[in-house]
């Protein structure tokens, strides 16, 4: 799977590098079944309030694939890729499998899965891309993803495109994960997590070209706070480009941003941090 740079058409065009999808999807059509449509509250909390600036609904209509994290009560059976594709709700690709039992779900697909491979949930499976077994059982150095953050929890971290940990090794009751933040931190080894790292990792290397291309995503036009008059951020008026009137970095709302921890440091999993990130 390769990027490939668009041909020049105008302005917006003349810089886009965008992933080939051509070289991995398989189909183009979802599995009616496991699509459901969301209530659209992009950027808003439960009262309907904005919370989340510069964000909004999709310029196109989408709809959401369910996706299984969990895959425990599909332990043994051993399932067959049927296709590899697009999901508009994520940067990686899923792929459709078919359990021996008939039952088609989606998981997050790995880098180098092709249509007609094999994969399997189970505790002692043998150490191959796709396969999910627990920690405990994977040997060190192997990359991962999808990992569980409590057993039986489902896969909640790692699942962005590209992304992988290492297995580092096991003490006590406890893994040893390299994340992919450089972050060394600690997971219970009963906690399953899959082999390989997740697909589409050319993902990164995107250039959109042009700033519609990131409205039809849902992503509005960020607007620096110098360019904004004094009554809306503190960095606000002045001539032309004025230095900010404040000495500290600030939010719109006057709140100190730069230079101050915001972790909470009476968090419970302080303990289970073996090594920040830088």
């Amino acid at each position: 799977m390769v990027t490939k740079i668009i041909k020049s058409r105008g302005p917006g065009k003349r810089v886009a590098v965008l992933v080939d999808k051509k070289k991995i999807i398989t189909s183009n059509e979802p599995y009616k079944p496991l699509l459901i449509s969301l209530k659209k509250r992009t950027g808003r909390n439960v009262y309907g309030r904005i919370t989340t600036r510069f964000r909004a609904n999709p310029y196109h209509r989408r709809l959401y694939r369910l996706i299984d994290f969990y895959r425990l009560d599909k332990k043994g059976i051993p399932a067959k890729v049927e296709t590899i594709e697009y999901d508009p709700n994520r940067t990686a690709f899923i792929m459709l499998v078919c359990y021996k039992d008939g039952e088609r779900r989606y998981h997050l697909a790995p880098e180098g899965i092709k249509v007609g491979d094999e994969i399997l949930c189970d505790e002692n499976t043998i150490v191959k891309i796709g396969n999910r077994l627990p920690l405990k059982n994977i040997p060190f150095g192997t990359e991962i993803f999808e990992v569980e953050l409590e057993p039986k929890s489902g896969g909640k971290l790692i699942r962005s495109a590209g992304s992988f940990g290492v297995m580092m090794g096991i003490e006590d009751y406890y893994a040893l994960i390299k994340m992919p933040s450089g972050e060394i931190r600690k997971i219970h080894k009963e906690c399953y997590a899959t082999i390989g790292r997740v697909s589409n990792s050319v993902y990164r290397l995107q250039r959109l070209g042009k700033a519609g291309r990131n409205i039809w995503k849902g992503r509005k036009p960020n607007v620096r706070g110098s360019a904004m008059t004094p009554r809306d951020h503190p960095y606000g008026g002045g001539e032309g480009k004025a230095p900010r009137g404040t000495r500290k970095p600030k939010d719109k709302w006057g709140n100190v941003t730069g230079g101050r921890k915001t972790r909470n440091p009476r968090k419970p999993s302080w303990s289970l941090i073996v090594k920040r990130r830088k």
